[in-house]
């Protein structure tokens, strides 16, 4: 009836109780604050990554890449401050035969590579000295009869014994002047001590060049 009033009713939406948000992150967006929904709905928001995977994917290698060269750098820190160790312990055998610690220092670096030397040529790559070769090498030649001054002596002419081959080159040598030319006892002290670079003889051409004049026979 007209003029009388009537109840509208007006249709209602039962919320889902699993409604959600989908944000699509490949849009930047500086601060991202996400709605709390009051009502029982049980708001749940969801965020769609379209290149979640992706995204996750370079974080977990960045991060895995950071700790694994974390741990490179530390044991290269450790690598060196042993080297440096093993260097200092190396001087101060040396230092025993009144060498200077410069001395000692200038001495092992021609032995090992460190600086140029005519002896090694171009060939002779960086090592840190072993302290037990350095003391093996030492022994060796003490034991033919020659004291520390000698060795002083030998080492101020030819430092480069320290980074020869013991087997291979010194103690070979040393076998082939004595069975060889006979050279032993008092005399083979005297031509160490005046030509100490025999010992790191390792080449003999024979009379036709091979370019290692420093380490061929012909010179001695």
């Amino acid at each position: 009836m007209l003029g009388r009033s009537s109840a509208v009713t007006l249709p209602t939406h039962e919320y889902s109780a699993s409604c959600s948000l989908l944000l699509d992150t490949s849009i930047p967006i500086p601060n991202l604050v996400l709605p709390i929904c009051k009502s029982s709905c049980g708001f749940r928001p969801i965020v769609r990554m379209s290149a979640s995977r992706n995204n996750s994917c370079n974080l977990s290698c960045t991060s895995k890449k950071w700790r694994i060269h974390s741990v490179e750098q530390v044991q290269a820190v450790l690598l060196e401050d042993e080297q440096k160790k093993t260097w200092e312990t190396c001087t101060e055998i040396l230092s025993t035969l009144k060498f200077s610690i410069e001395e000692a220092d200038s001495i092992l670096k021609k032995a090992f590579g460190w600086v140029h030397s005519p002896y090694w040529g171009e060939e002779r790559s960086k090592e840190v000295p072993k302290v037990q070769k350095v003391n093996e090498m030492l022994d060796y030649i003490k034991g033919l009869g020659l004291n520390d001054e000698d060795l002083y002596k030998i080492l101020k002419k030819f430092p480069e014994v320290l980074g020869c081959s013991l087997v291979d080159e010194v103690q070979t040598n040393i076998d082939m002047l004595e069975k060889d030319w006979g050279i032993k006892g008092q005399a083979l002290r005297n031509l160490l001590i005046r030509n100490p670079k025999v010992l790191g003889y390792n080449v003999d051409c024979k009379g036709d060049c091979m370019a290692q004049c420093t380490r061929c026979w012909v010179r001695f």
